[in-house]
């Protein structure tokens, strides 16, 4: 805007492109090569535009058409045509273009040398298209950033030396050198920038892909009950190791008593020690810890060397009551000569140490500590129940193992249970009392076709709902058997159908014409009201059979709880993310501090991200089986919502067809009998061919290549 002022007090017509003209840009830099035209320019517009020598007849044309068409397509030709040579002859573009190329072509003239030589030389190519003549020069301030920051005192001095003057061309070889030096130093500088911070999304980068390739596995309907096991077992396998370690007492001993006396212990210390001893050590090692620290506060806060009325008695009487639980107040420490403050602070913490009672540490220096707590969070997680002498001759892997079938067993019975749960909520609501009103009749129509069974009004004329949950969990136990039975079978007519076939190889290949594509089709229609047929089942491959079947099982023998499962799933892993991400926005925030400590910021990235990763996976895992073996706990809201109803499935109905055009749709049929069939038409291009470098039909001023013809 600064040249743009420049030329109009000087009347010079031109135009100017700065990013305010966006959808004129194509438009005014195509005309750029026009006899007399001037236009101003950042070194980035008007890219993938041609600027032809006398100026370009398409841009015009398109111009005054674009109001009337949507396209350049839908421009008929003849039209088009009568448009450019009208263009071209009023304008005399072609006699223009020649008498330009003959006085030397466009002229390109930068006003500033750009960060990068890349740039520079896009700009010079621009007056040499496809061989047009042309020519370009750039000038230079010593002000510019470019020369300022990195090379203007070394071009001030020798430009000085060479007596070169303002308005000089800089034709001297060094100078150009030192300039492209700067540009060089400049790209450099600007690659570092891009290189750390690729080093840094890297970390990012990782994690994403993997909690995306996680998420679509639960979007693509792959068994969540996998996921859910798997994630359940995660969890036994973390607790289990940490429950069994031998260290485990005496860790959690060693950082109660620590935080109980306010010093610094090791676990190693109390390992195999009784009650009484580890008592008596932990109070002797505190006792020595706290005359440490006593002498230190008073020598930081009483220093000798310096003036009374500079101590910080104060700072000294909140240290040693927060951190032992005296009452001094700084008068009652004024009281105190100062060579006799140490042994009466020493003295009257020591008693408080001495009276300190420990006992109800002592339960976690027992061998079977870590067993009971294993126990404990087993019933608490899950709502099992187990002895801590069946657990105590075990091994890790052992106990691991078992606690695995057991906690897969529970989440079964869970899986017979939601069913039930769903349509109690579907049909049921609160009447205020504690009561609950339940429209039985809708819940034993329901129940007679969700779990195939038959119930008799007599079995529901108990008013305990409790007596009513129990009856239809027991029918949707039995339920559960059937498709479990059912499920196994579809796995092994899989398995029997694809034999040793490689795993990609899809089904039609192994079946051949031998008719085993439509009886297995008809199998999973029969059974498992899969509708697939023949052609889409011989697409698939062992993997997706698979798959397929698992679904169909789902649908019809698990429909609540799969939905349920992806559910909880979906929001758990998405809420962790977002928190997720906003740690580490602030962790990368803060991790330059690092430097201070003589560490390198990006290593320490790296690990503190992983780390806070795995910790997210752990939270996800947690908060996974919490719900998920609470489910009685969740909102009413949510289980209604996973709550489907069973109708019998019909395949659909054939499309209707009226009777006449059913019956002329028949007579050439018959006429057609015993003709051969017709070759199809090979498609061909009959159209005009489009250049890679031509403007682009569609419009919108770009070069082919770089518009449609990309794709």
């Amino acid at each position: 805007e600064q040249l743009s002022k420049q030329l109009e007090l000087r009347g010079i017509p031109h135009q100017v492109l700065n990013a305010k003209h966006h959808g004129r840009e194509a438009q005014i830099i195509a005309q750029a090569g026009r006899k007399g035209a001037v236009t101003i320019a950042t070194n980035m517009a008007g890219r993938g535009t041609d600027i032809i020598l006398g100026g370009n007849p398409e841009t015009m044309a398109w111009a005054q058409l674009q109001d009337k068409y949507a396209t350049r397509l839908d421009v008929p030709r003849e039209e088009w045509d009568a448009l450019i040579a009208e263009i071209e002859t009023r304008e005399q573009m072609k006699s223009a273009g020649e008498e330009i190329r003959r006085i030397g072509g466009l002229y390109v003239m930068g006003t500033e040398r750009h960060e990068s030589r890349r740039i520079d030389l896009q700009l010079r190519g621009r007056c040499g298209r496809q061989g047009d003549p042309g020519s370009s020069r750039f000038y230079l301030s010593l002000e510019d950033d470019l020369m300022r920051i990195f090379a203007g005192d070394w071009v001030r001095g020798m430009m000085g030396k060479l007596g070169m003057g303002e308005g000089e061309a800089i034709e001297n070889t060094f100078v150009s050198r030192r300039i492209t030096a700067a540009q060089k130093k400049v790209e450099e500088r600007n690659f570092e920038i891009r290189k750390n911070l690729l080093e840094y999304d890297e970390v990012m980068d990782q994690q994403r892909k993997r909690i995306y390739a996680y998420r679509q596995q639960i979007l693509d309907g792959v068994g969540c009950r996998h996921l859910v096991l798997q994630q359940i077992s995660q969890q036994i396998e973390h607790y289990v190791n940490m429950y069994t370690d031998p260290m485990f007492g005496a860790e959690a001993y060693t950082k109660w008593v620590s935080k109980k006396l306010s010093c610094e212990l090791e676990p190693r210390d109390f390992r195999n020690l009784d009650p009484g001893t580890a008592s008596a050590y932990a109070i002797d090692a505190a006792e020595r810890s706290a005359e440490t620290q006593i002498l230190d506060a008073i020598e930081e806060n009483l220093p000798k060397e310096e003036d009374q009325d500079d101590w910080n008695w104060g700072a000294l009487s909140k240290w040693v009551n927060t951190r032992y639980g005296t009452n001094y107040s700084v008068t009652d420490l004024k009281k105190i000569p100062r060579e006799l403050i140490d042994e009466k602070l020493i003295e009257r913490v020591f008693e408080r140490l001495a009276a300190s009672d420990l006992s109800e540490g002592a339960p976690m220096l027992d061998g079977d500590y870590g067993l009971r707590m294993l126990v404990g969070w087993m019933k608490n997680k899950f709502d099992i129940q187990l002895d801590v002498e069946d657990l105590r001759a075990r091994e890790a892997d052992d106990i691991r193992s078992e606690l695995s079938k057991v906690a897969e067993q529970a989440y079964r019975r869970k899986e017979s249970e939601y069913p039930v749960l769903a349509g109690i909520t579907r049909f049921g609501r609160a009447a205020g009392n504690n009561q609950y009103q339940l429209d039985k009749e809708s819940l034993v129509a329901w129940a007679k076709s969700r779990f195939n069974t038959d119930i008799s009004d007599e079995e529901m004329t108990t008013e305990m709902l409790g007596d009513v949950r129990n009856r239809l969990v027991e029918r949707s136990e039995a339920h559960y058997l059937a498709g479990e039975k059912l499920a196994a079978e579809a796995e092994a007519k899989v398995k029997e159908f694809f034999g040793d076939a490689e795993p990609n190889t899809s089904a039609k290949y192994i079946a051949g014409n031998n008719g085993a594509l439509g009886s297995f089709s008809q199998w999973l229609e029969d059974n498992l009201q899969c509708h697939l047929e023949p052609d889409q089942l011989g697409e698939l491959d062992e993997g997706q059979v698979h798959r397929q079947v698992q679904q169909a099982v789902a649908d019809r023998f698990h429909p609540e709880i799969r939905r349920m499962e992806r559910q909880v799933l979906l929001s758990i892993v998405d809420s962790a993310w977002k928190d997720h991400l906003l740690a580490m926005d602030h962790l990368r925030s803060a991790i330059s501090l690092k430097s201070y400590a003589q560490m390198d910021p990006k290593v320490e990235y790296k690990r503190e991200g992983m780390r806070m990763y795995g910790d997210m996976w752990f939270a996800i895992g947690e908060r996974m089986t919490d719900l998920i073996f609470r489910m009685e706990a969740l909102d009413e809201g949510f289980i209604a919502s996973t709550w489907t109803e069973t109708n019998a499935q019909h395949a659909p109905p054939p499309a209707l067809v009226s009777a006449n055009s059913q019956q002329v749709a028949d007579l050439a049929a018959a006429d057609r009998a015993g003709e051969p069939e017709a070759k199809p038409e090979p498609i061909r291009n009959t159209g005009q061919r489009v250049g890679r470098n031509d403007p682009c039909p569609c419009g919108s001023g770009k070069k082919y290549k770089m518009c449609h013809g990309r794709n």
